[in-house]
């Protein structure tokens, strides 16, 4: 019987991801960088800040200039759904042991709560210190309420927090009665739970009986990789696109505006990334400094796509080859993360909740901020990686607080920057929880698995010159 690396790395997928690997080598990091730049001067001369041409045909520009942009997120997008399932069940039935999975899953549960949480009260106490709510004019906030936020995204009736008597039925509903209807309807948390049970099952089988299926998978991941490598050549020109049409449309003024609220939500991401480095070094064993240069193609694809989704392929196969994360922890935890670690984007719930509570005056109790900790958390979890789905979460946490969801008309010209920001932090600390769930779980790879290990970074360290983060550095 084969060694269980082998049979859950078929040659096709590593000649697909060698592929990946080998676009990645051509310093698109710098690409991007570059792209980035281009397409922030290229949007403020476009935008009304400069006035070099007219808004009807700087919005023209600008969705042409996006169109790589869309068609990079419509590509991802279109297959990530396979990939989140196949990658997920491959990943459960890689680790080849009951007790390894048992250990893994309650201890991500906990990780995952606990960083949330974190990054909620850094949130809240960045923004009561800073108090970037009191630098904002009285004019501008009667405009808005009496604007009543357009923008403002309806909220569903059935994502209120349920009751006690609603509990027993509302984890019932977590899981699918119909797998096909929560694809169709991108349920995502709903979709991994139903990957989770598979891959549990498909491990509790004879090799003879879960293989079949298995290699059905690998095929079904090898195009989805496939799909992701045509996607990536359009990666600096998406980036160029996509920045440029943002910048046209926000603008210096709106941004110098709420320049305060701004600074204090990076601010608050910043001091999370830290942690997150702190997390690295203590807990994974690791260097930050090496942990960040494996990580800098991530960050800046997420930047500037602002989805999870959209880097998902890039993160897996970022903790794989740079971070050395074993594939079957990498394959699980990363589709795992993207679903129901958002810590970039708790932190916002916290730092605009407490950020409008101080522009409408609303005075927060200590149970206050405990019910905005909760439902930020609960309304997070299985949220879709895509764009500005922060607001709508956001406009859940208001709600249940009492401050006017009008305020989000404040706050939506400067979100475009802020998802930015966000999905960064969302993506690294999914790398995070990799990197340290690697360690603490502990599994002993077998001779084969080991060797081949090994095999696959030397084989990194010499066609790239580039530094692996191995166990224990």
């Amino acid at each position: 019987m084969p060694a269980p690396l082998e049979f859950l790395q078929p040659k096709s997928l590593k000649h697909l991801r060698a592929s990946l690997d080998g676009l990645i080598r051509g310093r698109l990091w710098l690409k991007i960088l570059i792209a980035m730049a281009l397409g922030i001067v290229v949007g403020l001369a476009l935008g009304p800040t400069v006035g070099w041409v007219s808004r009807d045909f700087a919005t023209v520009a600008g969705r042409w200039l996006a169109l790589p942009g869309n068609l990079f997120l419509a590509l991802i997008q279109m297959i990530v759904l396979p990939l989140v399932f196949s990658s997920v069940i491959r990943g459960l039935a890689a680790s080849e042991d009951l007790n390894q999975l048992k250990k893994l899953g309650l201890r991500v549960v906990i990780y995952f709560l606990l960083t949330t949480t974190v990054a909620i009260v850094i949130g809240i106490g960045i923004t009561t210190l800073i108090r970037p709510g009191q630098y904002i004019q009285s004019d501008l906030i009667q405009q808005v309420t009496e604007a009543e936020a357009e923008a403002v995204p309806a909220t569903e009736g059935g994502a209120e927090l349920p009751t006690l008597s609603e509990l027993p039925t509302t984890i019932v509903a977590i899981l699918p009665e119909n797998p096909l209807q929560a694809m169709l309807n991108t349920q995502m948390l709903q979709i991994v739970l139903f990957a989770v049970f598979i891959g549990i099952a498909l491990l509790s089988l004879p090799t003879k009986q879960s293989r079949p299926l298995l290699d059905l998978l690998g095929s079904l991941q090898a195009v989805c990789m496939t799909v992701v490598g045509w996607a990536m050549q359009l990666a600096p020109l998406a980036v160029f696109g996509l920045l440029a049409n943002v910048t046209s449309k926000v603008g210096i003024d709106v941004l110098a505006g709420m320049a305060a609220y701004v600074g204090t939500v990076l601010l608050g991401l910043a001091v999370l990334l830290c942690f997150y480095l702190v997390i690295v070094s203590v807990f994974g064993r690791k260097s930050p400094a090496r942990f960040l240069r494996g990580a800098r193609e991530v960050q800046l694809l997420a930047f500037s796509t602002s989805s999870s989704a959209a880097v998902m392929p890039l993160s897996i196969d970022t903790a794989e080859k740079k971070l050395g994360v074993r594939s079957s922890i990498a394959q699980f935890l990363i589709p795992l993360g993207a679903t129901i670690n958002m810590d970039g984007t708790a932190l916002y719930q916290g730092a605009a909740t407490v950020f409008l509570a101080q522009v409408f005056g609303v005075e927060l109790s200590l149970a206050a901020l405990v019910l905005v900790t909760v439902t930020a958390v609960s309304a997070s979890i299985g949220a879709p990686a895509t764009p500005g789905v922060g607001i709508v979460i956001l406009a859940m946490v208001l709600e249940s607080v009492g401050i006017p969801t009008a305020g989000i008309a404040l706050i939506i010209g400067v979100d475009r920057i802020l998802d930015m920001s966000r999905t960064v932090i969302n993506v690294t600390g999914d790398l995070t929880a990799c990197t340290v769930m690697d360690r603490w779980v502990g599994a002993k790879l077998s001779a084969e698995e080991e060797a081949a290990r090994e095999e696959a970074l030397q084989m990194r360290r010499e066609s790239t010159g580039e530094d692996v983060i191995v166990e224990g550095e």
